[in-house]
């Protein structure tokens, strides 16, 4: 996975091709100014230098580049050549800025390219109006992918927080019917006890209240008695369990938990929000509660990297068996803010705590090279239903 050298040398490397195209310009476009001298290629240069930090401070950027680019105009050389470095600058202010900034960096450029260009006359004035086309394109362009990328990081975020939902209505249902079950227990054993105690008293009573005249009819009667409270407490326990067990049942008709399986889906929604997503899954035949509990933490994983990390994003997620317990990684090369966006908080946390209903641990910090990473030790060994609320 690429870190920030591996980035810059990306950046550099989009640069060089970006002045390569200008020189192309400059030579088979002539009828748009005259050939740029010393001065002018010495401006495109430095446009295409400054462009390499173009991901790291757009707005900064964009401000050199409009004194740059300015200067170059004001030589009357090709205009076409540093087309190509301009709209890159615009675009990226739009798609990593809010649309505000563009709004006003747009306002600019178009306010200072027209004034100039009407000032030399009204067919330099009319001939700049196609330009401003071209602006105002790669302006909205940067804004809908900007918009597009937010949309998926929301639809992820609400897909976590119906599953959140759903859990806590789950842990309600739960703690629900252990009240019912302990209201059930508790007034049939503790009556069928109170009886037992009773009847067991009188028998008793009757053997050491007279034992010359031992009433035998009255003991038999004590002990069948209790050898009837006994069967019903029986009866009606199997009843409470049968219930028990029917409960159960219904509970697995809401459908299968989401696992391993479904890993796919949520990369494959990752990469509709331009993230390069690498995914690498072992096949493992994992109990439902530690499927379950993979699919969650890298659906969180992949929310915040998406959300946060910013553009050209490289996510790479990796599920791997190892020491009989599944290892969950999720590490991303994004430039955001981390300190921020990855403050401890609820997703966090819910992914700690996912992967303590399972007997397993996780960690999540920023990485030594750049991004962030999560990773989740989940042991193999079979859990109870009720870990998985």
């Amino acid at each position: 996975m690429p870190g920030p050298a591996g980035r810059l040398r990306a950046d550099v490397l989009f640069a060089l091709v970006m002045f390569a195209s200008s020189g192309a310009v400059v030579g088979f476009v002539r009828d748009n100014g005259e050939p740029p001298g010393a001065a002018g290629w010495a401006l495109l240069v430095a446009a295409h230098v400054v462009i390499v930090w173009r991901r790291r401070a757009p707005l900064g950027v964009m401000a050199v580049l409009i004194a740059i680019l300015m200067s170059y105009h004001l030589l009357d050389v090709n205009h076409t050549a540093p087309m190509a470095v301009s709209m890159c600058g615009l675009y990226t202010v739009a798609s990593r800025r809010r649309p505000l900034y563009a709004v006003l960096v747009g306002a600019s450029v178009l306010a200072v390219m027209l004034s100039l260009k009407f000032s030399e006359g009204m067919a330099e004035g009319t001939e700049s109006l196609r330009i401003s086309g071209w602006i105002v394109s790669f302006l909205l362009l940067g804004v809908y992918v900007r918009m597009h990328r937010q949309y998926v990081a929301s639809v992820l975020e609400r897909a976590v927080r119906a599953e959140r939902t759903r859990e806590e209505e789950a842990r309600r249902r739960v703690a629900e019917e252990r009240l019912r079950v302990a209201r059930d227990l508790h007034d049939l054993l503790a009556h069928s006890i109170t009886l037992v105690g009773v009847q067991t008293s009188v028998a008793a009573h009757v053997l050491a209240a007279d034992p010359d005249r031992l009433d035998r009819a009255a003991v038999a009667r004590a002990l069948d008695d209790v050898a009837d409270t006994c069967r019903d407490a029986r009866i009606e326990l199997r009843a409470t369990l049968e219930v028990l067990r029917s409960s159960g049942a219904e509970e697995e008709t809401r459908g299968p938990l989401p696992g391993l399986e479904g890993l796919t889906d949520l990369a494959e929604a990752a990469r509709t929000a331009g993230a390069d997503v690498d995914l690498s899954v072992a096949e493992c035949r994992a109990p439902p509660a530690v499927g379950a509990a993979a699919y969650r933490i890298v659906q969180e994983a992949l929310t915040n990297a998406v959300r946060h990390a910013g553009p050209d994003l490289t996510v790479r997620v990796a599920v791997r068996v190892q020491d009989a317990a599944l290892n969950v990684t999720v590490a991303d090369d994004g430039a955001g803010d981390k300190e921020a966006s990855h403050a401890p908080g609820f997703g966090l946390v819910g992914m700690r705590e996912r992967a303590r209903t399972v007997g397993g641990t996780l960690e999540a910090g920023p990485r030594p090279e750049g991004g962030f990473m999560v990773s989740a030790v989940l042991p193999l060994a079979p859990v109870s239903l009720g870990g998985l609320a």
